[in-house]
């Protein structure tokens, strides 16, 4: 489970449920979780996320990762970059070719949290899809 601190529950809330259409899952108030594909995403409030660790909530500056979505197309890339920006995320990077072979973009979520959409045309990395 990814779990991150977020300074506004309710606009973190709906910038993921609503603007990304993360599939919520029933949750306490203080907390909310969203199922995605071999994972969970969890928003939580950062003072509280952060007495918990027992560490400082104050930070700033890059936090040394970035989370990832894999899609399955480059047009897949820039329609969920495309959601992000409409939802109140900010464009990092557009959708482009990169230098691993892929294709990918990033944003930042409402708390600045950063977010690679890619495409990865050398193997797929969701879960197997089945023909029927």
């Amino acid at each position: 489970m990814i779990t991150l601190g977020v300074r506004d529950l309710s606009r973190s809330i709906e910038f993921y449920e609503s603007g990304l259409k993360f599939p919520r899952m029933e949750s306490p108030p203080t907390v909310a979780f969203f199922t995605l594909n071999g994972t969970w995403l969890s928003l939580y409030g950062r003072q509280e996320l952060a007495a918990d660790a027992m560490v400082s909530a104050d930070g700033n500056g890059f936090p040394g990762f970035s989370l990832a979505h894999n899609v399955s197309s480059e047009a897949e890339v820039h329609s969920v970059l495309e959601e992000a920006v409409l939802a109140g995320g900010k464009l990092v990077k557009p959708g482009q070719k990169v230098f691993w072979g892929g294709y990918s973009g990033y944003f930042k979520d409402p708390d600045g949290f950063l977010w690679e959409v890619a495409h990865n045309p050398c193997f797929w990395v969701g879960p197997t899809l089945e023909v029927t």
